[in-house]
């Protein structure tokens, strides 16, 4: 990743003082070079069947063993912005490029008994757990770009960030496991183990304070693309669980749920 792009990236939406106001439009000289280099776009505007299309032809050309490796690379390397192609390729693995439907008048989808509140305006992603509108008019790429590299992702299942998510994977090279990243990833899975029945996501997430280099926020999208990716589940249905917090994906999670073994092996298994 260029070094001048990736600080024109994060100087055009933050500051020591968090958010800064985002650009009405994107010009300059700098602008110019962090878009030569691949990290910032101009506006986007697509409609939900097109966008459907793509997200199907980039996934097909991104392999599980990529995002898995990518994402074990992360953990050592800090490079945060390798971890969220692990949850964009599991939530569009089985997804397939449809015209849009309405979610209007639906009732909410229910998947193994259980309900779940709709995502975006299409009946069908909902069902793959994507959110989508039925058009995008001059939509801003660089600010998900932004908290891909910031955070490792933000809004992990809505159909824009997820193509670009691994579109960008698909552009990287030289992407290595080290012993050092199996290191972290077992420790990792022992420190969910041993959490207390009762514990929480917020709980987990100081546990896994010191376990890898990362900070609070980092460590919140460390376990929500976990959730995402199916690692990290609730074994069964909390109704009334939830609230105002900071999660999503494992807001029901618990420490009695522990971890899915066959999901971890399935994707890290050639490394464990």
């Amino acid at each position: 990743m260029d070094k001048k792009a990736k600080q024109i990236l994060m100087k055009t939406f933050w500051s020591s003082q968090g958010w800064k106001s985002r650009p009405t439009e994107y010009t300059g000289a700098d602008f110019e070079y962090a878009k030569n280099k691949g990290l910032m776009f101009d506006p986007l505007t697509i409609s939900h069947d097109e966008c459907a299309q793509r997200l199907v032809e980039i996934r097909e050309k991104v392999t599980k063993e990529q995002v898995a490796a990518a994402f074990l690379h992360s953990l050592s390397t800090r490079k945060v912005y390798l971890r969220s192609a692990l949850s964009s390729w599991a939530l569009s693995k089985l997804f397939t490029a449809h015209e849009f439907e309405s979610n209007k008048g639906k009732d909410f989808l229910i998947e193994n008994g259980v309900h779940y509140a709709m995502y975006g305006d299409c009946h069908i992603c909902d069902g793959y757990h994507i959110a989508s509108l039925a058009n995008y008019q001059n939509e801003d790429l660089n600010v998900l770009n932004f908290e891909r590299i910031k955070w490792g992702g933000v809004r992990l299942n809505h159909i824009l960030y997820m193509t670009l998510d691994l579109e960008l994977l698909g552009r990287e090279e030289n992407i290595e496991v080290q012993e050092e990243d199996v290191a972290i990833l077992r420790q990792v899975l022992k420190t969910i183990s041993e959490c207390e029945p009762t514990d929480a996501a917020r709980q987990l997430e100081k546990r896994l304070h010191g376990v890898f280099p990362s900070s609070k926020a980092e460590r919140d999208m460390f376990m929500e693309i976990l959730g995402t990716t199916g690692i990290l589940v609730p074994a069964k249905d909390r109704p009334g669980r939830g609230g105002k917090n900071d999660f999503m994906a494992v807001v029901n999670w618990r420490g009695e749920d522990g971890y899915s073994e066959p999901e971890v092996q399935n994707l890290f298994g050639q490394w464990l």
